[in-house]
C-alpha cells in the first residue's frame, strides 16, 4: 500500500515511517495532512510492525504547515479546506477541519504501538506537533526547533499546546510558545524535549533503529498494554483540551494579524501586528 508524500520501510518489527516531500522540506500540505493518518492507521493494524520510527527524507525532518499551499486560504478568512458560504458554515467547516488537522498529529499517540521520532534539521510548528505526539524523541546535533504559530498570529491549535507541557513542563513550554523562538538540540535534551542527540543524520537513523528494535523485542503485548496504561488519563484530557482550542480557533482564528501574517509571508516582508 502506497501513500502520497511518505514512504514506508521495514526492518523485521519496525517500520520506518518518512515524510517523504523533501523538495518542500516536508512541509504539510494538504495531501500529506491526510496521508499520515491513513499510513499509520495501516501500520496500526499489521501484527508483524510492533514499533514505528517517524522520520523525515532530505534535509529536514519538518518546515511545519505549508504555507504556500495554505495562505490563500487562511488570508481570504475561508475555511482551510474552503468549504462553507455563511460566516456560520465557514466557522463550522473551520471546525472540522481543524479537528480533522489534528487526528494527523493525535494518531501518532492513538496508536497501539510505540512511536520513535527521529529528527533532523527543521523540526518547526506542525513538525513540533507530531513529535510531541509520539513516545520517544531523539535528534541529530544539527536539529532545530520552534513553536513558529505565535509569530504567525495563530493559537497552535494541532496538539504542540496540550502535549509540550506534559513533555517539558509549564514554564518551558510556555517560554517556547509565547516567543516563538528556535532553540538547537542541546537546550531541547536540556529541557526534556529529547531523549538522546546525535551527531549527526547517519547515527540518529542508526539509533533509532537500535531503539526500536530493543523495544521490539519485548513482548507487544506488554510494551502495548504499557503504553495504553500510561496514555490512557492522558489521552481524556487532551482529546478535551484539543475540542476547546478547536472551538476557540473556529471562533477567534481569522484576525486582521492573521491575515497581514499571511500576506507578509507572501511579499517575503516583516508583518506589522496591529491586536486586532
Amino acid at each position: 500500500m502506497s501513500f502520497e508524500n511518505l514512504s514506508i520501510e521495514h526492518a523485521g518489527a519496525v517500520a520506518t515511517l518518512w515524510l517523504d516531500r523533501p523538495e518542500k522540506l516536508n512541509a504539510l500540505h494538504r495531501v500529506l495532512w491526510k496521508s499520515i493518518p491513513a499510513a499509520v492507521a495501516s501500520l496500526d493494524e499489521d501484527p508483524d510492525v510492533k514499533v514505528i520510527v517517524l522520520a523525515g527524507r532530505g534535509k529536514a525532518f519538518c518546515a511545519g504547515i505549508d504555507l504556500v499551499d495554505h495562505a490563500p486560504t487562511m488570508a481570504g478568512g475561508g475555511s482551510l479546506s474552503g468549504r462553507g458560504e455563511s460566516v456560520v458554515g465557514k466557522r463550522r467547516a473551520l471546525l472540522d477541519d481543524i479537528r480533522g488537522y489534528q487526528q494527523t498529529a493525535s494518531c501518532f499517540a492513538n496508536t497501539n504501538k510505540p512511536v520513535v521520532a527521529a529528527v533532523h534539521g527543521a523540526c518547526i510548528g506542525a513538525g513540533m506537533d507530531l513529535i510531541t505526539a509520539c513516545d520517544i524523541r531523539l535528534a541529530s546535533a544539527d536539529a532545530v526547533f520552534s513553536v513558529r504559530e505565535t509569530r504567525i498570529a495563530m493559537v497552535a491549535d494541532i496538539g504542540t499546546l496540550q502535549r509540550l507541557p506534559r513533555v517539558i513542563g509549564d514554564g518551558p513550554a510556555r517560554e517556547l510558545i509565547f516567543t516563538g523562538r528556535d532553540i538547537d538540540a542541546a537546550r531541547a535534551l536540556s529541557i526534556g524535549l529529547l531523549n538522546e542527540v546525535l551527531p549527526d543524520a547517519a547515527a540518529l537513523h542508526a539509533q533509532a533503529q537500535s531503539l526500536a528494535q530493543e523495544i521490539a523485542a519485548n513482548s507487544p503485548l506488554a510494551v502495548q498494554g504499557s503504553k495504553q496504561v500510561m496514555s490512557q488519563a492522558r489521552r481524556r484530557e487532551v482529546d478535551a483540551e484539543l475540542d476547546y482550542v478547536a472551538l476557540w480557533n473556529a471562533a477567534f482564528l481569522h484576525s486582521d494579524d492573521l491575515a497581514e501574517a499571511m500576506q507578509a509571508f507572501m511579499q517575503r516582508r516583516k508583518p506589522e501586528f496591529k491586536g486586532r
